[in-house]
């Protein structure tokens, strides 16, 4: 009972190999992922810097665009520096603190991501919906009260699966066939009915997030029916560009969400294989690729790149 009890609360160090079936490659599959987490970090860096030194970036728009950057640098920190020094160093210990960490801000990053992306729905809802009243109605009062709510919900959210993991004895193999730590993969390897973290960590987090993805939809709603009874062409234009880069972005959030959470319920012959290299491309890619869409589609971002790079370059 004291050896049961201790590997409860002293769990030994577990041993994460990586992407199986494709080990002789991963010095090689090391290369791209190195390059994308630094255009991930650069890319969010620069566009914290621009939002922070520029006051006519210091908008709602543009507060809730930098919690989103921030939030990508810790969702593709959390996970790629460890992958890295697996693929290149062999590192493939992690101690159960450490796992539980790296659990906690992933999942964490990923539904306050979510979260952002509603608040910005609802913030261009504001914006074309009622122009008039929009500066009275996101004030720098309601956008703290908005950032603190989302990130207060998501904290409330994920903080009990670090919970539903202590508890877990792990009494049988410590091995995780993955490159980072996530609940119900940790959870699996327990020796103990593990309903509840399934349960929990299945359900909640996606129902949160499908109800993300149904206000973003009604708010996109409103948009369309506000910007078709526009009169001028170019005022229509003008209000959907304003809104292109946002929607880029939520297709590159959502798309490849529910693509693995159909695969992981429906696709059988999917290989594990896949699996892992799509959640390690999914924590990077996006992260890189939303500064570079916001960089390109939206123009006071752009010009100020373009002002920031012409300045070095004289």
């Amino acid at each position: 009972m004291v050896i049961f009890n201790l590997s409860i609360y002293n769990p030994e160090p577990f041993i994460m190999v990586g992407i199986q079936g494709l080990e002789q490659y991963h010095v090689w599959i090391g290369i791209p992922f190195c390059v994308i987490y630094i255009l991930a970090v650069g890319g969010n860096c620069i566009l914290l810097y621009l939002i922070a030194v520029e006051r006519s970036l210091h908008e709602p728009m543009f507060f809730f665009l930098s919690m989103l950057a921030m939030t990508d640098l810790v969702l593709s920190t959390a996970g790629v520096p460890k992958t890295l020094s697996i693929f290149w160093l062999g590192a493939q210990e992690i101690t159960f603190r450490g796992c539980l960490t790296q659990m906690f801000f992933l999942h964490y990053s990923f539904v306050l991501d979510s979260a952002i992306l509603m608040a910005m729905a609802f913030d261009r809802y504001v914006a074309i919906c009622t122009p008039l009243r929009y500066i009275t109605i996101l004030t720098p009062k309601t956008i703290i009260k908005i950032a603190v709510g989302i990130s207060f919900r998501s904290f409330c959210i994920i903080l009990p699966d670090v919970f539903l993991l202590t508890r877990l004895p792990f009494c049988r193999t410590h091995v995780i066939p993955h490159t980072y730590c996530e609940h119900i993969g940790v959870a699996r390897l327990a020796c103990a009915d593990i309903s509840i973290n399934i349960w929990y960590g299945f359900c909640v987090p996606i129902m949160t997030v499908i109800s993300d993805v149904i206000l973003i939809a009604i708010s996109y709603t409103f948009i369309l029916c506000a910007v078709f009874h526009l009169p001028s062409r170019d005022v229509r234009q003008k209000a959907l560009g304003t809104c292109g880069s946002h929607v880029c972005v939520i297709l590159m959030f959502y798309t490849p969400t529910f693509f693995s959470i159909l695969a992981h319920r429906f696709g059988h012959n999917v290989s594990h294989t896949f699996h892992i290299m799509f959640a390690n491309l999914y924590i990077v890619i996006p992260p890189a690729l939303n500064p570079i869409v916001y960089g390109v589609k939206t123009k006071q971002i752009r010009d100020k790149v373009i002002l920031l790079f012409s300045t070095k370059d004289t």
